[in-house]
C-alpha cells in the first residue's frame, strides 16, 4: 500500500484558506500556497494547473462544506423549526470553520470567478440552486401566505447569519459562543412577527 502524498489538496487549500484569512484573496498566489505548506511549487501545480483552478477550489471546499450543513438544517422538521434551526446552523459552522466561513465572505467574484473553468462555474451554480431549492421548499410547505414570507425566510436564514458572521470575522474577533442562539432567537422573532400582525 502506497504511502498518502504528503502535499494533497487539502493540504494545499488549508494554505491557501489561512492566506486568504491573513491577508485576503491578493494573499493567495500559487508560489506563496507553496511556502505556507512547505511544499514544492510542482505539487501546487501538479494538483491546481493555475491560480484560478486554485481559487476555484478554495471557494467550492467552503462553499460545499457550508451548503452540507445548511441543507441538513433546512430540511429537517416543520417548516418554522427549520429555519431557526438554519440561522443557528450557519453561525455554528462558521464559528468551527472560521478560515472556510471567511474564504465564503470574501465572494467568489474576488475569488476570480470570470476565470474559473466552465466546470468549476457550473458546480457553484449547482449549489446554489439546490439551496435555494430547498429554502423556496420550506416556504412552499409553511403555513406562511404573507406576501413577505420569502423575504423573511431569506432574511433569517442568509442575511442575518452573513452580517452576524461578517462582523466579527471582519474585525478579526472570534464569533462568541452565544452567536448561534442569538441567530436563532432573531429567526423565532420574524415569524412571531409574522404572527401578531394576522392573528
Amino acid at each position: 500500500m502506497g504511502r498518502p502524498p504528503r502535499h494533497d489538496a487539502d493540504r494545499l487549500l488549508d494554505a491557501a484558506a489561512e492566506l486568504l484569512a491573513g491577508g485576503g484573496p491578493a494573499a493567495v498566489t500559487m508560489s506563496g500556497v507553496a511556502k505556507a505548506a512547505d511544499a514544492p511549487s510542482g505539487s501546487v501545480y501538479h494538483r491546481f494547473p493555475d491560480r484560478p483552478a486554485l481559487l476555484a477550489a478554495l471557494w467550492s471546499r467552503a462553499l460545499r462544506g457550508f451548503h452540507d450543513e445548511l441543507l441538513a438544517a433546512l430540511t429537517l422538521g416543520e417548516p418554522q423549526e427549520a429555519i431557526r434551526r438554519s440561522a443557528r446552523a450557519s453561525l455554528e459552522w462558521a464559528r468551527r470553520n472560521p478560515r472556510e466561513a471567511r474564504v465564503l465572505l470574501a465572494g467568489a467574484k474576488e475569488l476570480d470567478e470570470q476565470n474559473w473553468s466552465e466546470q468549476a462555474r457550473r458546480d457553484t451554480a449547482r449549489d446554489n440552486t439546490a439551496l435555494h431549492a430547498a429554502l423556496g421548499a420550506l416556504i412552499e410547505n409553511s403555513d406562511d401566505t404573507a406576501p413577505d414570507a420569502a423575504d423573511r425566510a431569506l432574511l433569517a436564514v442568509v442575511d442575518l447569519p452573513y452580517a452576524m458572521i461578517k462582523r466579527y470575522l471582519s474585525a478579526g474577533q472570534e464569533i462568541p459562543d452565544y452567536a448561534p442562539e442569538l441567530a436563532e432567537q432573531a429567526a423565532a422573532a420574524l415569524f412571531a412577527m409574522r404572527r401578531s400582525r394576522t392573528e
